[in-house]
């Protein structure tokens, strides 16, 4: 019988990576996302490409209900759940505290600590009732070190990092693994979503060096989830060779690959 894997906000970036990557290792994997077309479009995608099962949900992680709903409405077949991966999250404006938006905020919150909370809730008696199963939530090198017009994004990933030990603590009992991975800057449709579609502010985050990419972090979350039953990485700060924390970057020129 093939492991299940649950993502949250596979319908691209990191979400599309991790899905790509487990279901190219044999996992039969639950995606979940707010656009439906694009859940059917990665559906056919992954059963066509590695011959596994698809199930889609569609759902706003920030609506209680609809993820309950959603997560109930699993046959009893998909309800085995090895691996849940938090990933619905996004960062909103880089102005200042006292001339960022609340709304932009109330997103931030909603999706990235309370989207969480509830996909979490959800899915656990799935686990408890195996005792056994890994969650691996995505967090951010920003919920590490606060830097500047990272305000309210910072303090949601620090919340991340802070709920993922509470997880810990509070699962021991149900051997559960629990993970937090924390990328760097990553070069997926984050900062577009970041700068509300001004394209040219999003590319400049990325000048002069060369960022991970989605497919960097789902080899390392896949790794991770794939260690023996009794070894868990605990946390894990992930960033590129140019990165040293959350706001320094050596922007002196692209790094290339070595081909042997």
């Amino acid at each position: 019988m093939r492991k299940i894997v649950f993502i949250t906000g596979a319908t691209a970036g990191f979400g599309e990576a991790f899905a790509q990557v487990f279901a190219s290792n044999h996992y039969d994997c639950i995606i979940t996302g707010r656009r439906s077309e694009r859940l059917e479009k990665l559906k056919q995608q992954l059963e066509s490409s590695y011959n596994i099962s698809c199930f889609t949900l569609c759902f706003d992680v920030r609506k209680e209900t609809d993820v309950q709903h959603a997560v109930e409405s699993l046959p009893e077949s998909w309800k085995q759940v090895d691996v849940l991966i938090n990933n619905a999250g996004l960062a909103l404006g880089r102005e200042l505290f006292d001339e960022a938006s609340t709304d932009d905020w109330n997103t931030m919150i909603d999706t990235n600590v309370k989207g969480l909370l509830y996909v979490s809730k959800a899915v656990l008696p799935f686990m408890i009732s195996r005792n056994k199963g890994h969650i691996i939530n995505i967090g951010s090198i920003a919920g590490k070190e606060v830097y500047e017009r990272g305000n309210v994004y910072c303090a949601s990933k620090a919340a991340v990092d802070a709920i993922t030990r509470g997880m810990r603590i509070d699962l021991l009992p149900h051997h559960i693994k629990v993970t937090a991975i924390h990328p760097g800057a990553a070069e997926t449709e984050f900062s577009m979503v970041r700068f509300k579609g001004a394209e040219a502010t999003a590319k400049k985050m990325y000048e002069g060096f060369t960022p991970l990419e989605a497919k960097d972090v789902a080899a390392i979350v896949f790794f991770t989830a794939n260690l023996p039953a009794h070894v868990c990485i605990n946390d894990l700060v992930l960033t590129c060779t140019q990165q040293a924390n959350a706001y320094l970057i050596n922007r002196s020129g692209i790094l290339k690959d070595e081909v042997n």
